[in-house]
């Protein structure tokens, strides 16, 4: 099952800073493929919701860019500003309480093993 657009979009702000918190440097294609592999692609990102939150979140200043050449090829690598490894801590904290107020409101029981 992959999960729908309107789920992820809520969330690719914290799922992209935690991964470049995680990585240090990637570029948008990277993260794309990351997503996916860690997912089992059940998240899948398409360039046209990535690169306006990366550029969102560069002029919030939460991440900073840089641009490297490989042959003829540009790579924009995007890192984390310090603000943004403060910012990432928040929106993790504050997804994971949103998780937990789900769990609840739906009335969804734990698995355990």
């Amino acid at each position: 099952m992959i999960y729908s657009s309107e789920l992820i979009k809520g969330t690719l702000k914290t799922i992209v800073l935690k991964l470049l918190a995680d990585n240090k440097k990637m570029y948008g294609y990277e993260i794309t493929q990351r997503v996916k592999e860690l997912t089992l692609e059940k998240i899948q990102i398409t360039e046209g919701a990535l690169y306006p939150t990366l550029h969102a979140l560069e002029s919030d200043g939460l991440v900073t860019t840089e641009t490297e050449f490989i042959g003829k090829r540009v790579r924009k690598y995007y890192t984390l500003s310090p603000s943004g490894k403060t910012k990432t801590k928040e929106k993790v904290s504050e997804l994971t309480d949103f998780m937990e107020t789900m769990k609840f409101l739906l009335d969804i029981k734990t698995k355990t093993a």
